[in-house]
C-alpha cells in the first residue's frame, strides 16, 4: 500500500455516542460509522471529518494510488490517556498495512496536535482540515455561546472556578466570616489554576484508570494505592494542623512564612514518603506475583527515601537556627542531623543506581541469551 488517510477522532465521540468501536478501516466501514455518528448528534464534527478522509480516499483512488482509509479514536480523557491510545492504534495498523506515507484528516487544532505522534511512526505528505460552511443565522453569538458551554471541556474550565468561588463564599458568610472569604476563594481558584496548569488532570485520569484496572483484575495495588492516597491524606492534614497551630499561636508576622512552611514539610515528609513506597510495594508485589522481573521496580524506593531524608534534614536544620520555635533542638545537633541525611541519601542514591545499572543489563544480556 502506498498512502493511508487517517481521520482522528481525538475523544472518541465514535465510541461515546456512536458506540463505535476503532480502529474503522475501509471506506464502507467509514461511511457506516460517520452516519451513525451523524445519528447519535448531528453537530459533531468529526462526522464531517471522516467524509473528508472519504473524498480524499477516493480522488487519490482516482489518480490511481492505491490507499486506504483508516479512523483512530482515543478517550474521553484528553491528552495523556486518549494520545496513547491512538498511538497503539496506528502501530497495529502500520504491522497489517506496509504504507510508505500518509495524508492527516482533522476538524481543528486539537486533532492537530497528534501530528508529531503519527508523524514519528509514518511520514506524512499532507495535513487536511475540515471546515464546515454554516448557515449566517447559526454563526450568531447565543448559538456559538450554547455550543461552547455545551462542551464538557470548555465548561469545566469555566463554571468550576465560578462553582468554587460561590460555593466557597457563601460558607464563609454563614460561617460569619466573610474576612475569610477572600482568602478561600483565592487559594481554592489559584489550587485549581495549578491542577490545570500543570496537566494534573491528566495524571489523576490516568491513576483512576489504573485503580479500575487493578480493581476488576484484582491486583495488590488498588489496595496499596488507597492506602497511599490515604496516607497522603493524612500527610497533609498533619502537617496543616501543626501548622495552623504555630499559626494561631504566633501568626505569621511573628513566625515568617518560610518557618511556617519549613514546619509543615518537616512534619509531614515521612508521611508522604511512606505514601509512595507503599504504592511501589504494591506494584513490586503485583509485578512478582505475575512472574516478571521486579529488580528494576525496586530503585524508585531508594531514591525516594534518599528525597526524604534530605528534606527532613534540611527542614530540621532550618527550625533548629530559629529561634521563635522552642521545641526545635540546637543549631549543633540540627547541623549534625542535616550532614548525616546528606551522607545515608547518597548512599541510598547510589544503592538506587547501582540497581537500575544491573536490571538494564540484565535486558540487554537477556536477548542475546536467548539467540544463543
Amino acid at each position: 500500500m502506498q498512502t493511508l488517510v487517517i481521520c482522528i477522532d481525538r475523544d472518541d465521540d465514535l465510541g461515546e455516542k456512536a458506540k463505535v468501536a476503532t480502529p474503522i478501516i475501509g471506506r464502507d466501514d467509514n461511511i457506516s460509522a460517520a452516519v451513525k455518528l451523524a445519528s447519535a448528534d448531528p453537530e459533531d464534527s468529526d462526522t464531517n471529518t471522516i467524509f473528508g478522509g472519504i473524498k480524499v480516499l477516493d480522488d487519490l483512488q482516482a489518480r490511481g494510488i492505491d490507499a486506504e482509509i483508516v479512523t483512530f479514536a482515543g478517550d474521553k480523557n484528553i491528552g495523556v490517556i486518549s494520545d496513547q491510545k491512538i498511538a497503539r492504534q496506528l502501530e497495529d495498523i502500520l504491522v497489517k498495512f506496509d504504507a510508505e506515507n500518509a495524508i492527516f484528516i482533522s476538524d481543528g487544532a486539537e486533532d492537530e496536535t497528534l501530528v508529531p505522534i503519527v508523524q514519528s511512526r509514518i511520514k506524512i505528505d499532507s495535513v487536511k482540515r475540515i471546515v464546515v460552511m454554516q448557515n449566517a443565522n447559526l454563526e450568531s453569538t447565543y448559538y456559538i455561546l450554547k455550543n461552547a458551554f455545551n462542551d464538557p471541556k470548555i465548561s469545566q474550565t469555566f463554571f468550576v472556578p465560578l462553582g468554587l468561588a460561590s460555593v466557597i463564599y457563601a460558607v464563609f458568610l454563614l460561617a460569619n466570616y466573610p474576612e475569610g472569604a477572600i482568602i478561600g476563594i483565592l487559594a481554592a481558584i489559584g489550587t485549581y489554576m495549578l491542577y490545570r496548569g500543570f496537566g494534573l488532570d491528566d495524571t489523576f485520569a490516568m491513576f483512576g484508570k489504573n485503580m479500575k484496572n487493578s480493581f476488576y483484575a484484582g491486583k495488590m495495588t488498588f489496595i496499596t494505592y488507597t492506602a497511599a492516597v490515604l496516607v497522603g491524606i493524612i500527610a497533609t492534614v498533619h502537617g496543616a494542623v501543626t501548622l495552623w497551630t504555630y499559626y494561631i499561636n504566633g501568626g505569621i508576622w511573628y513566625y515568617g512564612i518560610l518557618t511556617l512552611v519549613t514546619i509543615f514539610i518537616n512534619t509531614s515528609i515521612w508521611w508522604y514518603v511512606a505514601a509512595v513506597l507503599i504504592a511501589n510495594f504494591g506494584r513490586v508485589l503485583d509485578l512478582r506475583i505475575s512472574g516478571k522481573p521486579v529488580i528494576s521496580h525496586t530503585s524508585p524506593a531508594f531514591f525516594v527515601t534518599s528525597i526524604g531524608l534530605l528534606f527532613w534534614g534540611a527542614s530540621t536544620y532550618l527550625l533548629s537556627i530559629s529561634s521563635i520555635v522552642s521545641d526545635a533542638g540546637v543549631p549543633d545537633t540540627g547541623i549534625q542531623y542535616f550532614i548525616y541525611s546528606i551522607v545515608v541519601a547518597v548512599i541510598l542514591t547510589l544503592v538506587g543506581v547501582k540497581i537500575s545499572i544491573d536490571s538494564r543489563d540484565i535486558k540487554v544480556k537477556t536477548p542475546k541469551h536467548n539467540k544463543k
